[in-house]
């Protein structure tokens, strides 16, 4: 019971800790103030026995603290000492003001000297304090390296995992991938600075090494591995790692972490040569963007051209603001038919992106198609084009997506599409291809989407209700 009583104490001193430093700052700051005005003379020598009062409390939870949680004396010593310093020079300058005899060795030590000198000592106590449950670097944490540099702490460069379908298998599985995980993530506070619970995070003597509590890495068993286990933990439970206000890994980067341990923790060898699935490795990948418009620059088209376009019902968007691509739809002109297709060979260079869904057109549009070089994505949807004549697009080396939906699209035209250059998806969903045939073209490069989706069978399904 004594043990409880002790921890639960010991864990209000964060919260009473506030009190004295309230008061201690409030008597100073009435001192200021009350310099010249001589009217709070006998307020505050009280203010600061409230602040001697509070701080000896303080200086009680927080050493029961100190011997609940399991601090290292080294860690705490610095605190402590000056804590029990600012609870007693609190009833000394409460002495001090109120004129007691006891004091009188002081009567010739000016009233603003022990002001200075108790402002700096709460300071240095409150700094302290800051630094145990914060970090020594909690407030220059956020300043750049070169910044931390010139002021005198030592840092430790963040490094990007840098992996790409090239490269990842030949990257170095300890100083490519491990080691940026734990500079990035750990290293500000386990580091010969600053090694919390003895544990050092920066060398591979230090991981093997581990800290107070013994070894942090358990050969090809992560879940016995607190350096994986304490990552891994609920982010408000007590003993998660890196501490909350810390940087956090990402779950790929735990799960990296774990792998390695399980792994046997090597520190050389590259992931191809302990056969590390790719799946660990992806979220490390550069982001792939799948416009739907040319990775190229281009002049803008002529606003007079878009507007005189605009007036026989088609709609003409700019695909993106940093670019000047076009996205043009005839969905309000469900009369567009062959011939009308000469009215957009103005702006032929930037339209990207084609809707011609529910119009007149027939086969004979894809020779017009073929004049705009930088057609991307193609809409012919709800209407009557067979295929005839759509080798014509093969030319048109941006051309991603095609939609063919309702349409009498044969599947003798099939065949024609493997010599598009960059198709990856066509739209034959009720068209005249059998979508029990071919899946794909091309060696897998263009998915063929039939449509006809079906949801899997759930138990609730057969409720009747």
């Amino acid at each position: 019971m004594m043990d409880v009583l002790k921890q639960l104490l010991g864990r209000l001193h964060p919260l009473i800790v506030h009190l004295p430093i309230g008061f201690i700052i409030l008597g100073l700051l009435l001192q200021w103030y009350d310099r010249k005005r001589l009217e709070y003379q006998k307020v505050i020598p009280l203010v600061y026995l409230w602040g001697a009062i509070s701080a000896t409390i303080a200086c009680i939870t927080g050493y029961l603290q100190y011997l609940g949680e399991g601090y290292t004396f080294d860690t705490v010593k610095w605190h402590l000492w000056s804590g029990i310093a600012t609870a007693l020079f609190s009833f000394l300058m409460y002495g001090k003001l109120k004129g007691l005899k006891l004091l009188d060795f002081l009567s010739k030590v000016p009233v603003l000297a022990l002001s200075v000198v108790f402002f700096i000592l709460i300071s240095f106590t409150g700094h302290q304090g800051g630094n145990i449950t914060h970090g020594e670097d909690y407030l220059i944490e956020p300043l750049p390296n070169s910044v931390k540099s010139a002021l005198g702490f030592e840092t430790f460069e963040e490094k990007k995992i840098e992996l790409n379908e090239d490269n990842w298998e030949d990257a170095l599985i300890y100083e490519d991938v491990v080691k940026p995980i734990l500079n990035n993530n750990c290293v500000s506070c386990h580091n010969p600075k600053k090694n919390k619970g003895e544990l050092l995070l920066h060398t591979e003597e230090g991981i093997l090494k581990g800290g107070e509590n013994g070894e942090v890495v358990v050969s090809e068993n992560a879940s016995k591995s607190e350096l994986f286990t304490r990552m891994n933990l609920p982010f408000e439970d007590d003993d998660h790692m890196p501490p909350e206000g810390k940087k956090q890994p990402t779950n790929e980067e735990i799960k990296l972490v774990g792998a390695w341990v399980d792994a046997g923790y090597p520190f050389d060898g590259s992931i191809k040569e302990l056969g590390l699935e790719k799946d660990l490795f992806l979220s490390f990948f550069p982001e792939k963007y799948d416009k739907d418009y040319p990775d190229i620059e281009i002049k803008a088209a002529s606003q007079d051209s878009i507007t005189a376009i605009e007036k026989t019902g088609v709609h003409i968007d700019l695909i993106s603001k940093t670019s000047n691509f076009l996205s043009v739809s005839t969905l309000n002109k469900p009369s567009f038919g062959d011939s009308d297709f000469k009215t957009l060979l103005p702006i032929k260079n930037q339209i990207a992106r084609l809707d011609l869904g529910g119009t007149k057109v027939t086969n004979a549009i894809f020779e017009q198609l073929a004049l705009f070089p930088n057609l991307t994505i193609l809409k012919l949807d709800n209407t009557s084009v067979t295929g005839q004549h759509i080798e014509a697009l093969a030319s048109l080396e941006h051309l991603k997506s095609i939609n063919l939906t309702t349409t009498d699209f044969e599947e003798a035209h099939l065949q024609k599409l493997t010599h598009f250059k960059n198709l990856q998806k066509v739209y034959l969903y009720q068209s005249k291809v059998d979508y029990k045939g071919r899946q794909t073209l091309k060696d897998g490069q263009i998915q063929i989407d039939y449509g006809n989706y079906e949801l899997p069978h759930i138990a609730s399904d057969s409720i009747v209700y």
